[in-house]
């Protein structure tokens, strides 16, 4: 197998893992460029374990390269939410690693780890490298690997989100809770809120956006109604997939505007909603339909 060949075989993995480490398709993508460059610059017949040899140069540089993004978030206006991967939702191939992502809500978790702390839970919980495998890349004792991961485990299950709702109740659910922001019912919108939700709003000082998240449902109602009526040039609704789960994306013309997802309470009210539209994070995004 060629060097090319075996880093097409684990490029989905190495996609997840800097996905998960950045919460950024670009920035994911740039290391990937940088790991390939490496790759190709290794006598890859004396590699014994290739698969864990790539796993352990794109962590790296996703380490260095997520020290320098949170300064940068620093200056970031408004809330700070994650890049997200739409896919349709029949793209049933052709993108494994972005179908398999996780949530948003869980990046914004794990944004809340350090840099070593989120690469050693990303490499040991969700692709099961072990303690010994993690510390011979990170170059620490075995001990210290496992102090790491316990700590971010502990964090990340005290604030992950509690519930996780079917997709069809989540889909049937955002689809109706669209319907009524976009038709301006702030009554039917503050119906369908958990009395506690927060929204969060995303433009990167860029575009309209909230500044800082809001809570509580009338509240959240009244300033999403008013987002929502607001007219856009040829608008477009597409159901879509964001990190697996079922979304929406609002186009205008030929370039996505607004990308919303909703998590859901066990009585099936919104309790959190996300709101991306900084055009930087949209870039990537493809309109359904769109080659």
């Amino acid at each position: 197998m060629t060097a090319l060949e075996t880093f097409q075989e684990h490029r989905p993995t190495l996609f997840g893992i800097a996905y998960r480490m950045l919460s950024s398709v670009a920035d994911a993508e740039d290391v990937l460029q940088d790991a390939w460059l490496r790759w190709s610059g290794v006598d890859t017949g004396v590699v014994e374990q290739p698969r864990a040899y790539l796993c352990r140069i794109v962590t790296n540089l996703c380490i260095t390269r997520a020290r320098s993004a949170a300064a940068r978030r620093e200056s970031y206006v408004g809330p700070w939410l994650p890049e997200p991967l739409v896919t349709a939702p029949d793209d049933a191939g052709g993108g494994v690693e972005r179908a398999e992502a996780v949530s948003l809500a869980m990046l914004v978790v794990l944004e809340t780890l350090s840099p070593l702390e989120r690469a050693v839970f990303v490499l040991k919980e969700v692709f099961g490298f072990g303690y010994r495998e993690i510390a011979g890349m990170l170059e620490r004792s075995e001990a210290s690997v496992r102090q790491v991961g316990s700590r971010a485990r502990g964090h990340v299950r005290d604030r992950r989100p509690r519930y996780d709702a079917p997709a069809e109740l989540r889909r049937k659910v955002t689809d109706e809770f669209l319907a009524a922001c976009l038709g301006g019912d702030v009554n039917r919108v503050m119906a369908m809120l958990a009395p506690d939700v927060t929204a969060w709003s995303d433009g990167g000082g860029k575009v309209r956006a909230a500044l800082r998240p809001l809570h509580g449902a009338d509240k959240v109602a009244r300033w999403l109604t008013a987002v929502m009526v607001k007219p856009l040039p040829d608008p477009g609704v597409h159901q879509v997939l964001v990190n697996g789960s079922p979304a929406l994306l609002i186009s205008s013309g030929d370039r996505p505007d607004l990308v919303a997802c909703c998590e859901l309470a066990e009585d099936g009210a919104v309790s959190a909603i996300r709101l991306v539209r900084n055009p930087d994070k949209l870039a990537h995004v493809r309109l359904p339909g769109q080659a």
